[in-house]
């Protein structure tokens, strides 16, 4: 049904591609909003690099972003773990842009489906695993159980401990998908809730205003939901980079 909400989260075949392994990995809509995305990101980037001595508002715009991101990382994690910053970076751009993209009409919110969010939270999760064992060996594993605490004690932190670690890549992944997915929900609801009332036609159709002023209201709201939802992700992810360093030896 064209009135259909979730329609528009329906993954379309854009280029049909023979299937490898018996896995389909036809260009779709979705993989044509995610190459979109970087292309607007590396445009982005592209126009702040001048290299002024006396920075212009592009320019200037890029180091800020540069050291947002800079910032968020040290801050969380410590310096040691700047070597990551080139993953953050990307990763909060990426979701920022892709989140911005899709609140344009007729665009695809890439991060509306739960296989593209969770790919980029479960290589966070195993990033931080690999980056811990290379750092630290076995005693990586630490982690699950903290020093000084009663013996007996272990036998119910560490489960926890471990059941808490699984969780991250559902947390991320869910929290993403489900922000994105339900604001644009709401937002054509909003707006064939107003179509309905103007087809009404008549007195009912001067209520259309109420749902219109809605929808110009949720509009405003998934704009900063789409940068909140970009920095949750990204300062979580260096959150869980603080076990790569901070170890309980």
């Amino acid at each position: 049904m064209a009135n259909d909400p979730m329609n528009q989260f329906k993954i379309e075949t854009i280029v049909p591609l023979p299937p490898v392994a018996g896995v389909d990995i036809s260009f779709t809509n979705s993989a044509l909003y995610m190459v979109i995305g970087i292309a607007l990101v590396i445009g982005f980037f592209m126009l702040t690099m001048k290299r002024q001595l006396v920075p212009g508002r592009m320019q200037s715009l890029g180091e800020m972003s540069y050291e947002f991101i800079a910032d968020m990382v040290r801050d969380t994690t410590g310096p040691e773990a700047m070597k990551f910053f080139p993953f953050v970076f990307c990763l909060f751009f990426f979701i920022l842009f892709a989140n911005l993209v899709g609140m344009f009409p007729y665009a695809f919110t890439t991060t509306s489906h739960v296989a593209v969010t969770a790919a980029m939270a479960i290589f966070t999760i195993l990033i931080v695993i690999v980056a811990g064992l290379w750092k630290n060996g076995f005693k990586w594993f630490k982690i699950f159980a903290p020093s000084g605490l009663p013996l007996p004690m272990y036998a119910l932190i560490i489960p926890i401990e471990i059941i808490s670690f699984l969780s991250r890549p559902i947390t991320l992944a869910v929290r993403l998908f489900a922000n994105m997915t339900a604001g644009h929900v709401m937002l054509k609801l909003f707006a064939i809730f107003a179509a309905f009332l103007v087809a009404k036609g008549g007195a009912v159709a001067g209520l259309a205003i109420l749902p219109v002023l809605g929808t110009v209201a949720l509009v405003a709201l998934e704009f900063l939901v789409a940068g909140l939802q970009a920095f949750v992700f990204a300062i979580l992810t260096c959150v869980y980079l603080n076990d790569v360093y901070h170890v309980d030896h």
